[in-house]
């Protein structure tokens, strides 16, 4: 972190920031509030269960800053100078950013509350909040935040694989996926069976995948348009 709120939380509960790129770690917490002294107090509560937190004072130094990559549940308040909460969500959502976001406001209402819920939101807490009940959520979503990134990084992969198959290639998978036999993709495609079969043969080695099965079960899981 660079900025001299991360610094003092990472210090504070005797982190030191280039820790979280020697070796793997487990899901970090990021608070977003224009609030120090929130963000201090809510650093020392995740610090006293042994989770570490990074600060920031305000949305635009979040994204400026934070690792899309590591695994994290991020603390967003709602009202802050320049972006709001709500547009830092949207933000994340266009990002496909996978990280669990939790509200905490001293200006909620039930539109609010609503709004960010729908839009993914896993909770909405009141300002001030009580300590045991926000490491409750906070604990709950880190362990949901480790499934999300394997996910999310999984799907990344299977995305990656297909872009390296070709607009045909493309077209026969997406008829395999349909569960059509090569018989009734060649007619469709106006081709024969035996082209048909070598693109089949193609995509399972363009993709790395054991079987166009193992693909298709992929693809369908992670729920990804060819």
């Amino acid at each position: 972190m660079t900025t001299a709120a991360a610094s003092a939380a990472v210090s504070a509960v005797g982190w030191h920031a280039c820790d979280r790129y020697d070796h793997p770690m487990p899901p970090v917490v990021h608070i977003v509030d224009d609030d120090e002294d929130l963000r201090q107090s809510l650093v020392f509560l995740l610090g006293s269960v042994g989770i570490e937190a990074y600060t920031y004072p305000d949305a635009t130094v979040f994204l400026t800053e934070f690792d899309p990559d590591e695994p994290a549940v991020v603390i967003v308040d709602v009202r802050m100078p320049g972006l709001s909460g709500f547009e830092l969500q949207e933000r994340l959502l266009a990002r496909d950013y996978p990280a669990p976001v939790i509200f905490c406001s001293a200006h909620g209402d039930i539109p609010m509350s609503v709004r960010a819920l729908t839009q993914g939101a896993v909770n909405f807490l009141e300002k001030p909040y009580e300590p045991q009940r926000m490491l409750e959520i906070v604990q709950e979503q880190l362990r949901e935040a480790g499934q999300r990134f394997a996910d999310h990084q999984h799907r990344q992969d299977v995305r990656r694989r297909l872009d390296t198959l070709t607009q045909r290639e493309r077209e026969v998978l997406r008829l395999v996926i349909d569960g059509l036999p090569s018989q009734v993709i060649a007619r469709q495609l106006g081709t024969s069976v035996k082209t048909i079969d070598v693109h089949r043969a193609r995509i399972k080695a363009k993709t790395g995948a054991e079987s166009l099965g193992a693909l298709v079960r992929d693809v369908l899981l992670r729920q990804i348009t060819v």
